[in-house]
């Protein structure tokens, strides 16, 4: 039996067929699993057109995290395909430009918001939304929360502030996993080295890390190949892992450990 047999996944992110959340869904309906996905804005289109290169996975469902009004609809839409939920997976996040590149000193307070809200908050606002879901799931061990991440331990060049959301994501992840615990949910975030993706694309300099992580992480690493990280991800989605929960699950190679 595949390990996420009768599992009920809520994917978020999926953008194209080189992002994370793509690589995700697609291992997760190879393990057995019923998934649901969601776009936002100008990327539902897109979104729309990748789902229909992992099949059967129903319509996308519209979903801006910074709008209540579209949330309270998705989690009614899922409970309605679904029932419930044994996981959910956040790939969300967002930064205007200024915030990029540029240092820590240019970025105005409305554009740090803006990026806080769609990479950092968003995660409570759906663990909080899709909670009764969630507390309704059948998997040994319970739910599973995916927060993907990006190593929020150090300072990169370039990452400016979005460095400093994925180290709230990270805090964030922990108190989350303190307070819905206790529902049988459990809370991890999955920090995956630097991904060719269409995200990638938008991080000035990204090159930087293409060039250097695979010198630096003892097992290598291939900007090309996300396969690790799904593969991760199904493991957390999984029973297989239910002991495990407000931790960050490092898939890079082991470059974050390095000097």
């Amino acid at each position: 039996m595949a390990i996420l047999t009768n599992h009920r996944i809520l994917i978020t992110g999926v953008l194209t067929d080189d992002s994370l959340a793509y690589g995700i869904a697609r291992r997760a309906l190879e393990e057995g699993a019923t998934i649901a996905l969601t776009g936002a804005g100008r990327g539902l289109a897109l979104t729309r057109r990748t789902a229909r290169k992992l099949g059967e996975v129903g319509e996308v469902i519209e979903l801006d995290v910074t709008d209540p009004s579209q949330v309270a609809a998705a989690v009614a839409e899922v409970e309605q395909r679904l029932g419930r939920l044994d996981g959910l997976v956040h790939a969300i996040g967002f930064a205007p430009a200024t915030c990029l590149g540029a240092g820590m000193f240019t970025a105005p307070f409305e554009d740090v918001a803006t990026a806080l809200h769609v990479s950092t908050y968003s995660l409570s606002a759906l663990v909080g939304a899709f909670r009764p879901l969630l507390q309704k799931s059948e998997a040994l061990g319970g739910a599973s929360v995916i927060a993907l991440d990006f190593d929020g331990t150090r300072a990169y060049p370039l990452y400016d502030w979005m460095g400093v959301m994925k180290a709230g994501l990270e805090s964030l992840g922990r108190y989350l996993a303190r307070e819905v615990g206790p529902d049988r949910i459990r809370v991890n975030m999955l920090a995956a080295g630097p991904i060719r993706t269409i995200a990638a694309k938008s991080i000035p300099g990204f090159k930087v890390f293409e060039d250097t992580w695979a010198d630096r992480a003892p097992l290598g690493w291939d900007v090309n190949d996300s396969s690790a990280v799904a593969d991760a991800a199904v493991a957390l989605l999984s029973p297989l892992l239910r002991g495990t929960s407000a931790s960050v699950i490092h898939v890079d190679g082991g470059a974050h450990a390095m000097g």
